[in-house]
């Protein structure tokens, strides 16, 4: 459960990845022209400059899709640390304690009951609780 996360914050860390990613790419590629290796060290350049820019525009893209879909993100409480979270599609987790969260009654554990909130919480037995949106229903 250490390396789970959200699924918009899933896409952000490949955002932010392909970012540094690209930067080093480039950075690789400046050598080319730093250390002096003539015609084919400008070669070398273009080609990783290129390179890291395709990387950047990647980037790009991901953030912007990732932003797409928080706008129209389902956005909940959590049951388990009580902040505000987003969710996409019928299960996600929380974006700040990792708990597993869900909108489908049908996908909550048997054993959980429903709040007057709308929320799902589940007996202290140590299984993770789970939530659903009443503005859906």
């Amino acid at each position: 459960m250490l390396l789970k996360s959200s699924k918009i914050n899933e896409f952000r860390l490949w955002g932010l990845l392909l970012t540094m990613g690209g930067m080093l790419i480039m950075i690789i590629g400046l050598a080319g022209v730093v250390f002096d290796w003539g015609a084919v060290g400008r070669i070398i350049a273009v080609i990783f400059l290129i390179l890291g820019m395709i990387s950047m525009l990647g980037s790009m893209a991901i953030y912007f899709w990732a932003g797409m879909m928080s706008t129209s993100a389902v956005a909940l409480d959590c049951p388990e640390c009580g902040k505000r979270t987003k969710m996409i599609g019928k299960t996600d987790r929380c974006m700040f304690c990792k708990t597993i969260l869900t909108v489908d009654p049908s996908m909550a554990p048997a054993e959980a009951e429903i709040s007057d909130e709308g929320n799902i919480r589940q007996p202290e037995t140590g299984s993770a609780p789970t939530a659903i949106d009443s503005s859906k229903s």
